[in-house]
């Protein structure tokens, strides 16, 4: 039915307390979201209410976890914080971290990488927009909200969506949405160069769930993730799937947005990308703005309906 998460997932939100962490944590009740508990140190025993609803905030996430039955949390925490808050719902024993926080040192999050060796904790993110399991209500509400994605630009179906720039999530997710087609899971992994999981990560998961028919994954230049999940996709998947790199007009060197968007060599290049993805059989969009129709073009080959 979906990936990472369903709308039955209990959620908890570092940073509830504050006003960005807040917010979302809002809207993500709005979208029918099982956020169940808020974790601020020194808040503990206050609840953070929005509209009819009072969501309880405890001191740390091990105390959240043991009250609620939380298993997901995500992560609203100022930078020079986020990584203990990280390795805190690693030593809680969660299934599943989103890591909202931008601007985390890398430094810090090789640390979390090495402590996390051996733990069963996925993490999503870091400097990522988050995930999206869409329900079947209107704007497609009753699903599961993490994070800071629009949740009424999804629909409940059949694609899985996987991208390391948020804005280009909802763009491809959006357009999917408008011809009508639906997605199992929108999955932002986020920009910088150390994160949790990886394209290659995701697309597995897409790969072994029954309900997802179709893939769309979008990258950009820097690394060489892209490049390994097609080659992985070429020997693995038979599912049809679109790609989309960005960063085509970057000049060498030149930083786009992204803290892991940068070429360090020739395969790091758009093109050099857009190459092997051609290569392994992968539909690959010219424009951002022809993603959903390059997936359309992908099923059509291998005779899948995508809605």
């Amino acid at each position: 039915m979906a990936i990472l998460v369903t709308p039955q997932t209990k959620i908890i939100i570092q940073g509830i307390t504050g006003d960005f962490g807040g917010r979302h944590a809002g809207l993500s009740l709005d979208y029918g979201t099982q956020v169940v508990a808020g974790v601020t140190p020194g808040k503990g025993g206050k609840f953070f209410e929005y509209k009819d609803q009072k969501v309880p905030v405890f001191n740390s996430v091990a105390e959240a976890k043991k009250a609620t039955g939380a298993t997901v949390s995500a992560i609203f925490v100022p930078p020079p914080y986020a990584a203990d808050a990280i390795l805190e719902c690693v030593d809680a024993g969660l299934d599943l971290v989103v890591a909202i926080t931008e601007g985390i040192p890398i430094k810090d999050m090789v640390r979390v990488k090495r402590a996390m060796q051996g733990k069963p904790t996925r993490v999503i993110g870091p400097n990522c927009p988050g995930v999206v399991t869409p329900g079947a209500g209107k704007d497609s509400t009753g699903g599961c909200r993490i994070g800071i994605a629009p949740g009424y630009i999804h629909k409940k179906g059949h694609v899985g969506v996987v991208s390391r720039s948020g804005t280009l999530t909802y763009e491809a997710v959006y357009q999917l949405t408008t011809r009508g087609i639906g997605q199992t899971t929108s999955v932002g992994i986020g920009g910088d160069p150390v994160n949790g999981s990886s394209h290659l990560d995701i697309i597995k998961m897409f790969n072994e769930d029954r309900d997802t028919r179709g893939i769309i994954m979008i990258g950009e230049i820097g690394g060489t993730a892209e490049v390994e999940a097609a080659r992985w996709i070429k020997e693995n998947c038979k599912k049809p799937v679109a790609g989309f790199i960005a960063g085509a007009t970057a000049p060498a060197g030149r930083r786009m947005g992204h803290a892991g968007a940068i070429i360090g060599g020739a395969e790091d290049t758009a093109a050099a990308k857009i190459a092997v993805l051609k290569e392994c059989g992968i539909e690959v969009a010219a424009t951002p703005s022809d993603m959903a129709d390059a997936l359309i073009r992908a099923a059509k080959a291998k005779k899948v309906k995508l809605s």
